[in-house]
């Protein structure tokens, strides 16, 4: 297993990603609604090359995003946290989840998780989250984390192409709220 924390909220664990997680990753790829905004369907071949991406980049950044997996059944349900690739418009804290776990507030709660975590541990003073304009779902979440939409991005190639919307909030701005909570 890569190095990195295990946080746990109510309801979930965020840990970093093992082996383990491959199965359900796979069908999250695996569902054309489910990864419409993260890159497109892929095989299952493709999805593990895929799922190697965040222990990667927990080795090689110190940080990735979380698997996040709920307590009391032990599911895989999607993943969330810090992610910054070469190019990338910010700090982002993203998210993808199982199509099974959309609706019950998983995203919210673990995000709200990662971000308490890579404002304390990472030291980082704002966070973003790219956002497709059509992806409403995803807008939700981040309006419920007190995100606001900053207006249009650009990310790096291969995804120069795609359209999205930089939402985010400053350290200063997610203190403010948790502190109001």
């Amino acid at each position: 297993m890569p190095p990195g924390p295990v946080i746990e909220t109510g309801r979930l664990v965020l840990r970093p990603p093992q082996a383990c997680d491959f199965d359900r990753y796979a069908q999250l790829l695996d569902d054309a609604e489910a990864c419409r905004f993260i890159g497109g369907r892929e095989p299952r071949a493709a999805a593990w090359r895929r799922v190697l991406q965040m222990p990667g980049a927990w080795w090689v950044q110190g940080f990735g995003m979380f698997s996040v997996i709920e307590k009391s059944s032990g599911l895989w349900l999607g993943q969330t946290g810090p992610w910054r690739p070469e190019g990338w418009p910010g700090n982002e804290i993203g998210w993808s989840f199982h199509p099974q776990a959309w609706g019950h507030g998983y995203a919210t709660e673990a995000a709200a998780a990662a971000m308490d975590w890579a404002f304390t541990e990472l030291g980082w003073n704002d966070v973003i989250h790219c956002i497709a304009p059509d992806n409403h779902a995803s807008q939700r979440v981040a309006r419920r984390l007190g995100s606001r939409n900053l207006g249009p991005g650009q990310l790096p190639e291969p995804f120069a192409g795609a359209r999205i919307d930089v939402w985010g909030q400053t350290r200063a701005q997610w203190q403010a709220r948790s502190r109001a909570s």
